[in-house]
């Protein structure tokens, strides 16, 4: 099954493809996705691998028919640049503050009271994937455990986390597109499709999805405000 050439009404898609290049580690078969969260302009990015083919490279605002490619192609496990959880009374969510001791950068969470008084529209893309993980839930359950178990599962991820802990360093935001896209060349990804920096994020998320399932990733937080996951690599 192929993604849809094009959306009438907003959404774009690229077309399908498979690598070119050899593999140059064993991946995994299991179909996997990530999806890279954008405001209402831009629409939400997602990305399908199998080992280390891209079945599917797709841009839609609406997370239904992201859902549907995925159940088309039988994806797995699901990884969302976006928070899983608001923010608490309490303050930040721990995962954020984990990150954040070690050197990682992410935005903090915050109350979804707050983030709706917001009158400049800057939490909009959190709102965005609040609703692609209420459309996902039903048929890919938020993990909630520090591992997987079984069974499709959608979690949240960053790909900038994801780009330290794979580089083992922490990541150059100014050199983030030319890193990112070494990373998913390293693991035997074509990336020649990937043309923004979003379909490179998404491509990331769904490696992630892929360590995920094999049992290589690192949980930060907790169950009660999410947890963020990253690669957890033998270097």
């Amino acid at each position: 099954m192929h993604c849809p050439q094009k959306s009438r009404d907003g959404g774009t898609a690229v077309y399908s493809f498979r690598s070119r290049r050899k593999a140059m580690t064993t991946r995994p078969t299991s179909t996997v996705a990530g999806i890279d969260i954008g405001g209402d302009k831009k629409g939400s990015h997602l990305v399908i691998l199998r080992g280390t083919v891209i079945l599917c490279n797709f841009n839609d605002p609406r997370p239904e028919h992201l859902l549907q490619q995925c159940l088309e192609h039988d994806v797995l496990a699901v990884g969302i640049d976006a928070p899983c959880a608001w923010g608490t009374e309490a303050g930040g969510r721990l995962a954020e503050k984990e990150l954040a001791r070690q050197g990682i950068f992410c935005f903090a969470t915050p109350l979804r009271e707050r983030a709706m008084s917001n009158i400049n529209g800057f939490y909009g893309w959190m709102f965005n994937g609040e609703r692609m993980y209420q459309t996902f839930s039903p048929t890919y359950p938020l993990l909630t455990t520090q591992g997987y178990g079984e069974g499709r599962v959608s979690f949240e991820t960053f790909p900038h986390a994801i780009t330290c802990a794979m580089l083992g360093k922490e990541a150059s935001a100014k050199r983030k597109r030319v890193e990112r896209r070494l990373l998913l060349e390293r693991q035997g990804i074509d990336t020649d499709a990937l043309k923004s920096i979003d379909a490179i994020d998404a491509a990331l998320c769904a490696l992630t999805a892929g360590f995920l399932l094999e049992g290589k990733t690192h949980a930060y937080g907790d169950a009660s405000a999410g947890y963020i996951r990253v690669p957890a690599l033998a270097r």
